[in-house]
């Protein structure tokens, strides 16, 4: 039988093997998020009350298309972990799985619609 110290076990990555990389990328990303949050609103905030064609327009350019889509990315991939965290601590066994499943696909989902809108609207704004 193998005797693991508190000392031992609390050294390195924890039991778990994954506990400290988790919470520096949580760290890490939302440090990130505190720069870009403002940054997005001030592009979302320069946009209310456009008409669609400027509005297009607006998002085809590049900055307020990378803002965009670096808070979107971002911001998702932050949920990702952060609902991971939060399924392992409260659910169990199957349902667990799949909610681990669901949250990925989701935020996938939503981070493919957002890029592919704004590629979208920069296509358009070259084409024009």
């Amino acid at each position: 039988m193998r005797y693991i110290t508190p000392r031992k076990a609390a050294e390195g990555l924890g039991s778990a093997h994954s506990g400290t990389q988790d919470h520096w990328f949580l760290t890490v990303s939302a440090c990130a998020l505190a720069l870009l949050t403002p940054l997005f609103l001030l592009v979302v905030g320069c946009a209310i009350g456009l008409s669609q064609a400027e509005l297009i327009a607006y998002f085809g350019r590049p900055w307020p298309a990378l803002v965009t889509a670096l808070f979107i990315t971002v911001g998702m991939v932050h949920f990702i972990k952060g609902t991971r965290v939060m399924i392992d601590d409260y659910f169990q066994h199957a349902a667990r799985k799949v909610a681990i499943i669901v949250s990925v696909i989701f935020s996938w989902a939503v981070i493919a619609a957002a890029l592919f809108a704004l590629a979208k609207m920069t296509f358009v704004t070259i084409a024009i």
